[in-house]
């Protein structure tokens, strides 16, 4: 009873909310997962993101397509919106790490959904975050911004980047672009955990395992997959959320964000907060973009812990230049659907998968089975992508 009040009472902020908004727009490097969300929440959407995938396009009242998430990219397409419908608010998703300039623009012209510019600036800031939580004791690996003399376990890690993408193993001779720091390499089982914030309070969504995908050299740490299942223990689910309240009150965080972290036997080690929707919001239902909509208006909805099946989201990446075909048959768990004709490269996502089952190991199997059946119909051969055994 309880449970169904508290979605009774998000249902009925985020009717009025959504009332109100009328046209959301949706920003992102890719909008499905954003789009899918906020229709299924009632709002009318319009997305700008770089694929233009054909579920995206489903879920959007209208779409524009665009070369970067760059303010000189952006900027045309944002007014041609604006001149064609009504818009106050802005839903921006990942990609924008790069971009910060981008998203104090949008900010200047509408109503922000999610954290603002300066919140995202501030924990984006390595040095300002790794000195936040020195100052709260909480425990993460090696950090320095100068470049090391020897090799010595360091990892090489873009100052702004998401997914996975720029780090690398560093090596002494290797030359960098000056835009990045180096963190010494911690062994242990990438996980991340859920939450959303209303600025001061925090709820805890859930706990999370995923794993990355081995691209080559040049990018051996990509973001491949997720599931919501995290064998952690009482004491460390505890801890983690002491952090992130610590973190989320000074930062000022608003809405859905996700702190990653590496486990190591009891160990814990913070690797950062992603102060944006992150792309485990897809495991936990439907109600998740209204409760993000209306802790960003300041009401945050304690929910008893989600009792959902286990859920798992896979990217399928290239193995190597592949052509989509036309009629091709895409299995039911695939998301993000390129168009016929589209040319994936090497390294570059394919689609994604979502998969969910009663016990986490047949999650993991069934997103093997659909990859496997997705280079099957390409005429690929065998291609884990760093999916978990």
């Amino acid at each position: 009873m309880e449970r169904i009040r508290a979605i009774e009472n998000t249902l009925k902020l985020t009717t009025v909310i959504s009332s109100q908004i009328g046209y959301l727009l949706v920003i992102a490097h890719s909008g499905r997962m954003l789009a899918q969300a906020a229709m299924c929440s009632g709002f009318k959407v319009l997305v700008i993101d770089l694929f233009a995938d054909v579920d995206t396009q489903q879920y959007a009242a209208d779409f524009r397509k665009t070369e970067s998430l760059a303010w000189g990219d952006l900027s045309s397409l944002v007014e041609d919106f604006l001149a064609l419908y009504p818009i106050t608010h802005v839903l921006y998703g990942s990609g924008f790490e790069c971009y910060p300039e981008s998203l104090v623009q949008l900010q200047r012209q509408l109503t922000v959904c999610g954290n603002t510019s300066e919140v995202f600036a501030r924990v984006q800031d390595k040095r300002g975050f790794f000195a936040a939580m020195a100052s709260f004791s909480i425990p993460y690996p090696e950090v320095v911004f100068s470049k090391p003399q020897i090799n010595d376990c360091w990892l090489l890690k873009p100052l702004q980047g998401q997914g996975g993408v720029g780090i690398r193993h560093f090596q002494v001779d290797a030359l960098d672009d000056g835009n990045c720091y180096w963190q010494k390499y911690q062994a242990g089982v990438a996980h991340s955990m859920l939450f959303l914030a209303d600025g001061n309070q925090v709820e805890v969504v859930g706990f999370n395992r995923q794993w990355a995908a081995d691209l080559g050299e040049a990018q051996p740490f990509a973001f491949a997959g997720i599931i919501n299942h995290a064998e952690l223990s009482v004491n460390q689910r505890a801890l983690l959320g002491r952090w992130v309240v610590q973190l989320s009150q000074f930062f000022g965080l608003r809405g859905l964000n996700s702190l990653d972290f590496i486990v190591d036997a009891e160990a814990l080690w913070v690797l950062e907060i992603n102060p944006r929707i992150p792309a485990s919001m897809q495991l936990y239902g439907e109600d998740l973009m209204r409760r993000h909509i209306a802790a960003c208006a300041g009401e945050l909805q304690v929910m008893p812990p989600f009792a959902g099946r286990y859920c798992a989201y896979q990217i399928v990446y290239a193995p190597d230049d592949v052509v989509i075909p036309e009629n091709f048959c895409w299995p039911a768990e695939c998301v993000d659907l390129p168009e016929a004709g589209v040319i994936c490269r090497k390294g570059q996502p394919i689609c994604s998968i979502i998969a969910d089952y009663t016990q986490p190991d047949a999650v993991l199997s069934q997103l093997a089975r659909v990859q496997q059946s997705i280079f099957n119909q390409l005429h690929r051969g065998f291609y884990p992508h760093g999916i978990p055994s």
